[in-house]
């Protein structure tokens, strides 16, 4: 590869580390034809950008990010490399996961760059795919705020719809805690 072209994929590599927020270091080395075929449709389905990289362009790239997590994630870099990147921070994880669960050793998570943390390790695929991503967290907090007006309405109805059933039914609960 001429140093014009390498210093190209460094610098895309280094836009997208830059650019996309969550990132997981994998290797799918072994993976025969149709599972590899399988892994990519899956990770198109997903939205997951999947990218096979080499090494030392990762690491020039990372370097040149020049973000301090990310940076400890160089040690990972051994093998064969392949990056997912995505903006649902648990969805590589829970395709790592669903493949190890049919049976396939691969891919094997290394690494992770998810909501400015760095993971490293396969150990980290639990703590990885219990990660919410923002639209969950929003609509837990959008249940969290309805429920005491869920009581109201629920006290409301109980009580025939007047503010004395209201104060009544209430006061009820009350004497119940």
């Amino acid at each position: 590869m001429k140093k014009e072209i390498k210093a190209q994929v460094i610098e895309a590599l280094a836009a997208r580390l830059g650019s996309l927020p969550n990132f997981y270091i994998a290797d799918i080395s072994g993976l025969n034809a149709e599972d590899t075929t399988k892994l990519r449709r899956e990770c198109f389905e997903q939205g997951i950008q999947l990218t096979v990289v080499k090494n030392t362009l990762l690491a020039k790239a990372i370097e040149k990010v020049g973000n301090e997590e990310i940076k400890s994630l160089l040690s990972t870099l051994v093998g064969n490399t392949a990056l997912m990147f995505t903006e649902t921070p648990n969805g590589p994880a829970k395709l790592i996961k669903k493949f190890n669960k049919a049976g396939s050793e691969k891919p094997a998570l290394k690494a992770a760059f998810v909501q400015e943390c760095a993971f490293v390790g396969a150990d980290k695929l639990d703590e990885l795919t219990a990660i919410k991503s923002k639209e969950e967290l929003i609509g837990d907090i959008i249940s969290l705020l309805q429920s005491p007006v869920r009581n109201v309405i629920s006290a409301l109805e109980n009580a025939g719809g007047t503010i004395a059933g209201l104060v009544k039914s209430l006061s009820e609960k009350e004497d119940k805690q």
